[in-house]
């Protein structure tokens, strides 16, 4: 069989070749399977549902069902200049591509980190070789070369009312999006894992790792809280569904002083 990308059956990113292993998964944040390095195409995956809801008005989550690699929930920001379609998921169809156009047209592609590319470059193509914004401190990541890639750098805005920027922190380049007309015009903030929304829903983490549990120290948490600052949001959505649904802002700047505070020991009593 003749494929034209090969896709990393574990996080799910797309490559132009079968490597040895996963660049991506060898890497301390994420992690190879015990039995090996394994490969898929989206033949092999066909079948695969692509499920797409309303999350609130203008924002659409994606997910593929049975989950493909890491599983995480794609967002479709829609504007009336265009769309943006976030950390895009490991998988995509012909059926998704229709569904995902009903809403209007893409015209970004975006990634928070590398976890998070997907097979980025097949939905560009298959959605008219729209724009892959690909981090620049994160380039080297990038598995599946291709013209429709642009590297940035700071802050990019897409869109009207839409700017990403990158605090990073989890990778040097990691991004976030903030829309300054979600939450009925309070502003949202789309944070990958760049900032984490915990199940509490009030309270968020900031790490190098999470499947591996490394840390970041309170300064870098301090820097991506920081790097808020010029922007108002009241909700904020991670990169698998789960939300701080109100006062966001103040969320993240109390979670980032308690991480501080925990690498300064301050509460090394406690344990």
């Amino acid at each position: 069989m003749t494929v034209s990308f090969w896709i990393c059956a574990t996080c799910a990113v797309e490559h132009s070749e079968q490597v040895e292993v996963c660049a991506i998964c060898a890497d301390e944040r994420q992690w190879v399977p015990a039995d090996g390095q394994h490969w898929t195409t989206l033949e092999e995956l066909a079948g695969t549902e692509v499920t797409i809801a309303e999350v609130e008005p203008g924002l659409y989550g994606i997910r593929s069902k049975p989950p493909v690699g890491i599983g995480q929930q794609s967002m479709l920001l829609t504007t009336d200049a265009g769309n943006l379609l976030w950390d895009p998921i490991g998988y995509v169809d012909d059926d998704a591509v229709r569904r995902v156009r009903e809403h209007g047209d893409v015209v970004a592609i975006i990634a928070s980190h590398p976890h998070m590319y997907g097979v980025q470059v097949e939905w560009s193509h298959r959605l008219g070789d729209v724009p892959v914004y690909v981090s620049e401190p994160d380039k080297e990541w990038v598995a599946r070369q291709d013209p429709v890639i642009q590297t940035w750098s700071g802050t990019l805005t897409p869109l009207p009312g839409v700017t990403v920027l990158q605090p990073g922190g989890h990778f040097p380049g990691s991004a976030v999006v903030h829309w300054q007309n979600g939450a009925e015009g309070k502003g949202v903030i789309l944070s990958g894992d760049t900032i984490f929304a915990n199940p509490d829903r009030t309270s968020v983490s900031f790490m190098r790792s999470y499947p591996n549990r490394i840390p970041l120290s309170g300064a870098v948490v301090d820097r991506v809280a920081r790097s808020l600052d010029p922007y108002n949001f009241d909700r904020l959505y991670n990169n698998f569904g789960a939300s701080i649904p109100v006062d966001a802002k103040t969320v993240v700047r109390r979670s980032a002083d308690r991480h501080a505070a925990w690498t300064r020991g301050d509460y090394d009593h406690l344990t």
